[in-house]
């Protein structure tokens, strides 16, 4: 079973529909024991980093978060969520993540070209960085959906796959059972469903 962590953010409804699409039981919870029995964890977000990093504070889910995370369990964090993974993040300014992943989560604005729309969004091909089972039922160039204004730098060590906007965004990230998605999966079509569906697999 895959814990869809309710903690006040998130498009929680098409992540659940998402997932049952290609047939796996997920629900939405903010119950501590349904999430530290399930065999999976979601971490959703959209909105601030701040209030979002403040609302799992103050449920205790963020020290829930670290505890599975540290017992193995895959974890995947989808758009502010992966951000929240990071060490920092500088959006409005300055605010602890998780620390799960290093890195710093700071503005697309002032690190692309200034002709570029902020927040950066549509469709855009996923490159690569070495190899990850999360992509083993995708191609390289395969395009997936984004929404975003901020993005994570200095964390090369668990970047696992970039994409293109000016310049090179960090698109999903890696390390052992932590892992996560800048796009949305869940808006992502075919591509989306497919990596949701490698995640089903990780052990």
């Amino acid at each position: 079973m895959i814990a869809i962590i309710d903690y006040g953010v998130g498009n929680l409804f098409s992540l659940v529909s998402s997932f049952k699409s290609i047939g796996a039981d997920a629900i939405i919870t903010s119950d501590k024991d349904v999430i530290r029995n399930a065999d999976r964890i979601i971490l959703p977000g959209v909105g601030a980093f701040s209030d979002a990093a403040k609302k799992l504070h103050d449920s205790g889910m963020d020290r829930l978060v670290i505890e599975l995370a540290k017992s193995g369990k895959p974890i995947m964090g989808i758009c502010l969520g992966m951000q929240l993974l990071f060490e920092k993040s500088y959006e409005y300014g300055e605010h602890e993540g998780l620390g799960l992943l290093k890195g710093n989560v700071v503005p697309i604005e002032g690190a692309v070209p200034a002709n570029l729309k902020i927040p950066h969004i549509g469709w855009n091909a996923l490159h690569f960085r070495g190899s990850s089972s999360l992509f083993k039922y995708i191609k390289e160039g395969d395009c997936v959906y984004f929404v975003h204004s901020f993005y994570a730098a200095d964390c090369d060590e668990s970047v696992i796959a970039t994409s293109e906007y000016g310049i090179e965004l960090t698109a999903a990230v890696q390390n052992g059972n932590v892992m996560g998605c800048q796009f949305h999966p869940e808006k992502s079509g075919a591509v989306g469903l497919n990596i949701l569906r490698a995640f089903c697999e990780e052990n």
